[in-house]
C-alpha cells in the first residue's frame, strides 16, 4: 500500500483504531510541525535579533553564548560551565565548541577563569558585554513573542499554554506506542523490505 496522500494516511489512523477528529487532528498538526520545523531550522528569529541589534556575530557563535550562561531555555540548571559543558548543551563535538569558545574570548564576549569548586579545572564564563548580549537578544525575542500573543484574548492564552505543554510531551509516549500499534508498525517495515532495496552497511 503507498502511504503517499493524506487520505491513504487518514485511513492507516483509522484502521489502527483512532476516530477520525483524532486522525484530522494528527495530520494537521504533522504538516503544522513540518513548517515549523523548516522555519525553525532556518533561524529566521535569530537572524532578525543580530541584525535588529547590529550584533556582528553568526548564529553558531550567539548559541555559544546561550550554552554558556546556560540558564532555562537549555533545560539546565546555572552552574559552573566548561568547554565540555557547552559542548553537550548544544550537541556538538568537542573540538567545535573548543574553537567556537576560542572565537568568543578572543572577541571579548567571554573569559576563562579557574573553577571554585576545583582549582585545576577551567571554566568559561560570559563578559560584561557577552551577557549584555545574551540578554538583549532574550529580551527581543520576549518583545516579539509577547506583541504578537498580546493579540489573543486572555481564554485562548489560558487554554493554549497548558495544552502547550501536555503536547510537548507527547514523544514521553512513543514506546508504550510502538508496542501498541507492533502489528502495524511490522507491516510498514515488511513493505519497505518488499521495494527490494538495498541499503550499503555504513
Amino acid at each position: 500500500m503507498s502511504l503517499s496522500d493524506k487520505t491513504e494516511m487518514n485511513t492507516v489512523l483509522l484502521q489502527a483504531g483512532h476516530d477520525a477528529a483524532t486522525a484530522e487532528a494528527v495530520l494537521e498538526i504533522d504538516a503544522l510541525m513540518q513548517k515549523w520545523r523548516r522555519r525553525a531550522q532556518k533561524r529566521e528569529l535569530g537572524h532578525r535579533a543580530l541584525a535588529h541589534l547590529k550584533i556582528e556575530l553568526d548564529l553558531a557563535q550567539l548559541d555559544v553564548l546561550f550554552a554558556i550562561e546556560g540558564r532555562a531555555e537549555l533545560g539546565e540548571t546555572r552552574g559552573e560551565t566548561m568547554v565540555a559543558t557547552v559542548a553537550e548543551r548544544l550537541n556538538i563535538d568537542p573540538s567545535r565548541a573548543s574553537r567556537l569558545v576560542s572565537e568568543m574570548v578572543d572577541q571579548g564576549y567571554a573569559r576563562r577563569a579557574v573553577s571554585q569548586a576545583d582549582a585545576r579545572r577551567t571554566i568559561i564564563e560570559l563578559t560584561e558585554r557577552g551577557q549584555a548580549v545574551v540578554e538583549a537578544v532574550r529580551a527581543y525575542k520576549f518583545l516579539v513573542m509577547g506583541d504578537f500573543l498580546a493579540e489573543w484574548s486572555a481564554e485562548d492564552l489560558a487554554a493554549f499554554v497548558p495544552l502547550l505543554k501536555r503536547f510537548g510531551s507527547w514523544m514521553d509516549g512513543i514506546d508504550p506506542a510502538s508496542e501498541k500499534h507492533a502489528h502495524e508498525i511490522a507491516a510498514l517495515a515488511e513493505s519497505i523490505a518488499r521495494t527490494g532495496i538495498e541499503v550499503e552497511p555504513v
